[in-house]
């Protein structure tokens, strides 16, 4: 029972020992003890304080991007709208050159169809004009190839000359 019940005396040296290590501790560790805890505390906090302000910056970064990646599209957007838009009017002024073209070249295609058609009814008419001539030449001499029927000719020919 010696260890349950100590005596006076070692109770004393206890009690004087742990004096002497609270002294000493307080003296010489204590204040680094204490100093370490408090830059490990503050280093922790300044982590934390840095981790949320990193946090902060990375929303905003996101948010930026997200903001210039919504530009970009617009952009991107709009110049394809653009391009669409000039290609659109690219090929109406094509299709309305094309059909002004075509219109002119059925226009020419017409003028000289009608140009040959004249050209081709002179030519017919030069052509008749000229069998015509063959023919009452080749009748003609027929019929004049006596002298009496020269005389009726010019007789006749006279007297229609006269009544007109």
């Amino acid at each position: 029972m010696e260890l349950l019940t100590p005596a006076i005396g070692l109770l004393f040296w206890m009690a004087l020992v742990f004096g002497i290590l609270v002294f000493v501790l307080k003296k010489f560790a204590w204040k680094p003890i204490l100093s370490s805890l408090k830059e490990r505390e503050d280093s922790i906090e300044s982590a934390l304080r840095m981790a949320e302000e990193t946090r902060a910056e990375m929303a905003k970064l996101k948010a930026d991007n997200d903001k210039i990646l919504a530009e970009a599209r617009a952009e991107r957007d709009n110049v394809i709208r653009l391009g669409k838009d000039a290609a659109d009017k690219l090929i109406a002024e094509a299709k309305e050159r094309a059909v002004i073209e075509g219109n002119k070249i059925i226009a020419d295609a017409r003028e000289a169809i009608q140009q040959e058609k004249v050209a081709m009814i002179a030519q017919m008419k030069k052509d008749m004009a000229s069998f015509s001539i063959e023919i009452a030449e080749k009748v003609i001499r027929r019929e004049l190839s006596d002298k009496t029927s020269q005389e009726a000719l010019v007789s006749t020919l006279i007297a229609d000359a006269n009544l007109n």
